[in-house]
């Protein structure tokens, strides 16, 4: 039998190819030139199997060999390292904010989702906290770009991200993986399973990863002693997911499935502009140092049957997850040498969502109809504290005052003593409901219209206090220019009708060409950071929904072993959500000023994208990527001459250029032995990190390389691999905030390490 199999499919995008010999291969007369065909395979980017060639639109598919790559991934942004047009930013440890195509608010806040709206196993996840997806056993990701308003609900603004586990089947494989690197870094896995009954099976999977401190932490004040090592990020977390599924008769099928997963390593420390430091340093006196506390589980419930012509599908899920973190907000030992103006952040968490959603499909004779039901409940709670110095755990006061706190304790401070901390809480209750349909015609042999809607309310409950806590433990509420008390409610009920049309054209069985609009929309909301006054709850102090209305044209191909996409995009982008120093106007007529999320006026996001895979040899596959990108804020003067702040910016994390470049060569080494070198490279241009367009507060571009080599022992079914990433040794900004000067989080340095897996 062939050393290639369908396990060995490499990257694709917006036509997943998977590797299959021919047959003179297969029988055994292979020679060096014999090459592969490539074909495409069914996925549920359209919430029905389907070919991606058959999809008028941008689909990325994550699978086989990359997806077990991705498998071994810190986080789900490390998939990024495979795309082009999508990025993450990765702030306070593991809050990420995926941007596709430019799309996205860079925002820290844990209170919505990203406008790429994030599914793990078909469940959606409503705050960008859980998008960090701790990786494991996962049988491939799917990416949808541009605003996905049918399918994919009320915040699919850039698109959509499905991570799919590997599923319980009646015959399935099982493996046991280890693998240790620098930085002591320990990373143990494994999943298998098997069949208790004809129709019942079970698959277990579990993760555990550790890592010392990636980041040096280096000493710049000589009169503050140097901090901990700790402050350059502790890695301590595992997962586990046990999944039972029953199968009946015809298409009735049962899935329960569970997870839990811990974090409890320390965060990592970000870095402040002020510092002269090297790459991968920091520099922090580690006061606001904090084990991490972070627990997320869930529970859901998959159903799918036939009822005459239709079929039926059903998905009830629980989610949730509790957080107890922090670290050294100003991100250095001494700001303006002054030790007094230091500030330390912590974040006290828990969220619950329920949803469910229920699909009927059926397919006529030149129509497939899809038609379904949305319905969800979500219930946030945070406390967010600010202090400087040691911090009294029992009155919660700093030992100095965090510089911040003078300027809100308004005129009738309700104790004589020095304010020294800062404390917020916010509740907020979402309710979403949505009806959706999605429907092809074939209008001839060749000609096929896809239409679709999707109508959603959503009402958003939110309340919460802003305090300043005194030496010695009294509170008051915060009042900056005495206008109010940081006390309040409010509530947000909106609708919205989102949809999509398109025309596909299959020039043959293997070529297709098509043109589509679509419009998504991501929901406003609550800030919820420091109150200030009584406009934090004031409809001035929200921020409002923000849409998206594309128009693409497309080409996808798949003959022999090439296959080609390529598409040109221009996106419309309303009301863009991004954090921002915005004025707020107060009721005797003057204004403050504050760093929340709020809406600019508008922007545009238009470019050309191309992939290719090859193979034009007996196990070697090449796959390239790139996508063109501009982006640009157009903003209209508010008669302060705020505009010219974000007028004719780019859009954060928005490069104008990025490529990535795979290779994959296997070949057999004696008669039972292959081994295979696989690298993954990825390039990009300048970005910025948020929307002022400063080039202090820009990332210059790079590339990184990932890249393995594996020995297989076929008849013992065991892999040893050498490893490493950013191989470049690149140290990039992942995210950044305004805060006392200027801080971002950065990247990880070079890794590399060995890893051995047994399947079975």
């Amino acid at each position: 039998m062939s050393h290639i199999s369908l396990r060995h499919a490499f990257l694709a995008s917006a036509s997943l190819t998977f590797v299959v010999l021919p047959a003179a291969a297969q029988s055994g007369s292979e020679t060096e030139d014999t090459v592969r065909t490539l074909g495409t395979i069914a996925v549920t980017a359209t919430r029905r199997e389907e070919s991606t060639l058959d999809i008028p639109a941008s689909v990325t598919v994550l699978a086989g060999d990359i997806a077990e790559e991705a498998s071994t991934l810190d986080g789900a942004e490390g998939i990024t390292q495979y795309l082009t047009g999508v990025e993450a930013a990765v702030a306070n440890g593991s809050q990420i904010a995926f941007q596709i195509r430019g799309i996205g608010a860079v925002d820290h806040q844990a209170l919505t989702p990203t406008a790429a709206a994030v599914y793990s196993d078909g469940v959606f996840l409503s705050t960008n906290v859980q998008t960090s997806l701790f990786l494991y056993d996962l049988e491939r990701a799917e990416v949808l770009k541009g605003p996905q308003g049918t399918l994919y609900g009320r915040n699919a603004s850039s698109g959509a991200l499905n991570f799919i586990s590997a599923r319980p089947r009646q015959d399935q494989d099982g493996y046991l993986r280890a693998s240790y690197g620098n930085f002591n870094r320990v990373d143990l896995a494994g999943a298998g399973g098997s069949a208790l009954t004809d129709q019942l099976s079970y698959r277990i999977a579990g993760r555990y990863l550790s890592r010392d401190p990636a980041l040096d932490n280096v000493q710049t004040d000589p009169t503050i002693q140097r901090g901990p090592e700790d402050a350059g990020g502790v890695r301590d977390e595992f997962g586990l997911r046990a999944q039972l599924l029953y199968e009946g008769t015809g298409d009735t099928s049962l899935l329960l499935r569970a997870h839990y997963e811990e974090d409890n390593g320390i965060n990592t420390t970000p870095r402040n502009d002020s510092l002269n430091v090297g790459d991968h340093e920091i520099s922090s006196e580690g006061l606001g140092l904090q084990d991490t506390d972070n627990e997320f589980y869930g529970l859901s419930l998959e159903g799918q049957t036939t009822l005459g012509p239709w079929q039926l599908y059903s998905l009830s899920a629980v989610e949730g997850y509790g957080q107890d973190y922090g670290f050294d907000f100003d991100g250095t030992p001494a700001p303006f040498g002054d030790p007094t103006l230091n500030a330390n952040l912590s974040y006290d968490r828990s969220f619950l969502q329920l949803s469910q959603e229920v699909r009927a499909a059926r397919e006529f004779d030149r129509v497939r109809l899809l038609v379904g039901a949305h319905l969800a409940y979500e219930d946030f709670a945070q406390d967010y504290l600010i202090w400087c110095g040691q911090l009294d755990p029992q009155t919660l006061a700093g030992t100095c005052p965090y510089v911040g706190t003078a300027g809100r304790v308004g005129p009738d401070p309700v104790s004589p003593l020095t304010a020294v901390s800062l404390l917020t809480h916010i509740g907020q209750e979402r309710t979403t409901a949505a009806l959706f349909n999605y429907n092809d015609f074939d209008l001839s042999d060749r000609l096929t219209l896809t239409l679709g809607a999707r109508y959603t309310f959503e009402d958003i409950e939110g309340n919460g206090y802003g305090q300043h806590i005194f030496t010695d433990g009294t509170r008051g509420l915060n009042n900056r220019n005495g206008v109010g008390a940081a006390l309040g409610q409010n509530e947000i009920e909106e609708s919205k009708l989102t949809g999509n049309a398109a025309l596909r054209y299959a020039v043959s069985a293997d070529t297709s060409v098509y043109a589509s609009v679509a419009n998504g929309y991501k929901s406003g909301g609550f800030n919820g950071e420091v109150q200030n006054n009584a406009t934090s709850w004031q409809d001035e102090g929200l921020f409002g929904a923000e849409t998206v209305t594309s128009y693409e044209a497309g080409f996808k191909t798949a003959r022999g072993n090439l296959a080609f996409n390529a598409a040109a995009f221009f996106q419309d982008y309303d009301a863009p959500q991004a954090r921002i120093f915005v004025a707020f106007d107060l009721p005797d007529g003057s204004q403050i000023t504050s760093n929340s999320l709020s809406n600019l006026d508008e922007a545009v996001s238009y470019g050309i994208e191309a992939d290719t895979k090859w193979s034009p040899l007996n196990g070697l596959d090449l796959s390239a990527s790139v996508t063109w990108l501009e982006t640009e804020i157009q903003q209209e003067s508010d008669g302060a001459g705020n505009a010219a702040l974000f007028d004719g910016n780019p859009l954060p994390f928005a490069p104008e250029f990025s490529a990535t470049l795979g290779i994959r060569q296997e070949w057999s080494v004696g008669e039972n032995r292959r081994a295979a070198i696989q690298a993954n490279a990825k390039a990009k241009s300048e970005y910025f990190l948020d929307a002022e367009g400063l080039d202090a507060r820009s990332q210059d571009g790079y590339a990184t390389v990932d890249a393995s080599a594996t020995l297989y022992l076929d008849t013992r079914g065991l892999e040893l691999s050498l490893w490493g990433r950013n191989l470049s040794d690149e140290d990039v900004a992942i995210s950044g905030y305004g805060f006392i000067g200027y801080n971002t989080f950065r990247s990880a340095p070079r890794q590399y390490g060995i890893a051995a897996k047994l399947s079975f």
